[in-house]
């Protein structure tokens, strides 16, 4: 473990032009070694001993489960869900402020363990990508959530959590939502996944822009038919969603969108039919996966719950009766039936299980879904802690202490580091780049407060919103104003941010350490600086390209630079 002299240490923090130099020289020499972001060297200095030593029980302890599994690392079953903030899940005791509850999800809590600070990006996209690379998406050029054609996407050159397992061994599967891009090198199918099965774009097309949701008002001016046109001279402005590629699937190396034939309308029955095939789907792969003779990678991303038409299915009718707490209800169902599975197939001793939150709530549409920011303050797209705080919990039988809980901080970046060393597959995680995903598999297999990581950074599209430090949060104010106006909260005295006259009575010594911490995360980026966006053609690659979907791909390159 590499260490750090007191003096290199303070050298560090002394001055930007010093800060490039400490970090990518000294503290980075050996060729060996995964590149993290400098705040890290900054706790490893300081912690580098005790590191060690978790590390060394940690090796033990890993290739003892090893030993028992004939060799074999354990299953990795992934579940990310789409828009639901902390507190929104899993968390039965809240149900007097929510009117709905998830006893499943709530069920595995109790039987594992409990991130409790968990982070995540504010929206849909960048998690993913954090999630797939461990990289902040900031580095990687692919910083928005978008649902209409783009022509970018997640660039070949990263390296995804699915291809570093897949190197080491691992049959690696994905079902569901994948929002990386509408470009051939980006789909889940060309990053890793040996089986793949997932809508090219995501719900901005497939829950919001069909005219059943213009009939529910959550969307306007999709339904060219309900107004005149008389102006109109550009007919594809208006994007109808079923001339976007909706699902696709993996078939024998080729790549076929499914379930949408030429001149069908998509609509609400369609979206359902989508997530109920894709609930059946995962628990196929993993009853075929428990068959073979590897271990295996099962990332399972439902579109569900986020859904905006109301459907009256009265089995799942709740007290709060917004059409996201309904079906949240139902994806809890969903969600124990995973798991039932795992014990079934008697594999639940050598297979972890991840279930989390992608961001904070949808609150632009908090009437009809029925979400609110209940404890945190913000939501979807916001920095706020309401925007990137999530439930997270890890089951893993046997292993990992059943109703423990961990306040360590904890970002989804980490999860492709600490996923990697579980799998045993650490040396593959490129030297090459920053990798901003710690390794915290210490929380997971010794306990709370053996974390790696007191920091995040938060963005907000390409933009550095926010700095969390500790219990420390600071704001950073607007260009162009005095950043001794920049608010700095504690987290725990002040969890929804709300009061901003308390950081004159941190600023005095918080506001320098802030700042510092900002100037170091930037001088990096010198040496390695964050990606542009990767371009390419909508589409390609798919085999079965509908004639609309071919037509609006047509005038999409009319639209871009000719060569």
């Amino acid at each position: 473990m590499l260490k750090m002299s007191k003096r290199n240490t303070l050298v560090c923090g002394v001055a930007t032009s010093l800060i490039l130099g400490c970090i990518t020289g000294q503290a980075v020499a050996a060729t060996d070694r995964i590149i993290h972001d400098a705040e890290y060297y900054i706790i490893e200095a300081q912690n580098g001993e005790k590191w060690a030593a978790d590390d060394k029980i940690l090796d033990e302890k890993l290739a003892d489960l090893r030993s028992k599994n004939g060799g074999k690392p354990p299953n990795i079953i992934y579940i990310l869900l789409d828009d639901v903030g902390f507190g929104e899940i899993g968390m039965d005791n809240l149900s007097v402020i929510r009117g709905y509850k998830t006893p499943n999800m709530t069920a595995l809590a109790q039987e594992g363990l409990s991130l409790n600070r968990m982070y995540t990006e504010p929206s849909c996209t960048p998690t993913r990508v954090a999630m797939m690379t461990g990289r902040y998406p900031i580095r990687t050029g692919l910083t928005e959530a978008k649902a209409t054609l783009a022509g970018d996407g997640l660039a070949a050159e990263e390296v995804t959590l699915a291809e570093v397992l897949r190197d080491a061994g691992y049959y690696t599967s994905h079902v569901g939502k994948w929002h990386m891009g509408d470009i051939e090198q980006a789909y889940a199918s060309n990053q890793g996944f040996m089986h793949a099965e997932f809508p090219i774009h995501q719900q901005g097309q497939l829950a919001i822009m069909g005219r059943d949701m213009e009939d529910a008002d959550i969307i306007r001016g999709v339904d060219v038919s309900r107004q005149s046109q008389t102006f109109t001279l550009d007919k594809l402005f208006t994007p109808d969603p079923a001339h976007m590629v909706t699902g696709v699937e993996l078939r024998d190396g080729k790549l076929y969108e499914v379930e949408m034939e030429e001149g069908e309308e998509w609509t609400q029955k369609k979206y359902r039919e989508m997530n109920e095939r894709y609930q059946r789907n995962a628990l196929d792969q993993l009853s075929r996966l428990a068959k073979q003779d590897k271990p295996f990678f099962l990332n399972y991303w439902p579109l569900f719950p986020l859904s905006f038409v109301q459907e009256h299915r009265s089995k799942y009718n709740t007290l709060n009766g917004g059409t996201m707490a309904n079906i949240l209800v139902e994806v809890d169902e969903w969600i124990g039936e995973i798991v039932a599975e795992v014990d079934k197939l008697g594999i639940a001793e050598n297979t972890i299980i991840v279930v989390m939150g992608d961001n904070g709530p949808f609150l632009q549409y908090e009437g009809p879904t029925g979400q609110t920011d209940r404890i945190y303050r913000g939501g979807k797209t916001d920095h706020l802690e309401g925007g990137v705080r999530v439930n997270a919990w890890v089951k893993w039988k046997g292993v990992i202490e059943a109703g423990s809980s961990a306040e360590d901080i904890i970002h989804v970046s980490d999860l492709f580091t600490t996923f990697a060393r579980l799998g045993n597959a650490t040396d593959a995680i490129p030297r090459d780049r920053v990798i901003d995903g710690i390794d915290q598999s210490g929380v997971l297999l010794l306990g709370e407060s053996h974390g790696r990581r007191d920091y995040v950074h938060i963005y907000e599209g390409p933009t550095l919103k926010s700095v969390v430090k500790n219990k420390y949060k600071m704001h950073l104010p607007a260009p162009g104003t005095n950043p001794i106006k920049a608010p700095i909260f504690d987290l725990y005295r002040d969890p929804r941010e709300q009061r901003p006259v308390d950081g004159i009575k941190y600023g005095p010594w918080a506001g320098g350490q802030f700042v510092a911490m900002i100037k170091r995360h930037m001088a990096l980026k010198q040496k390695y600086p964050d990606r542009p966006a990767t371009h390419g053609i909508p589409y390609e690659g798919i085999e079965n390209l509908r004639p609309e979907s071919k037509k609006i791909v047509e005038i999409f390159m009319l639209g871009l630079p000719q060569k």
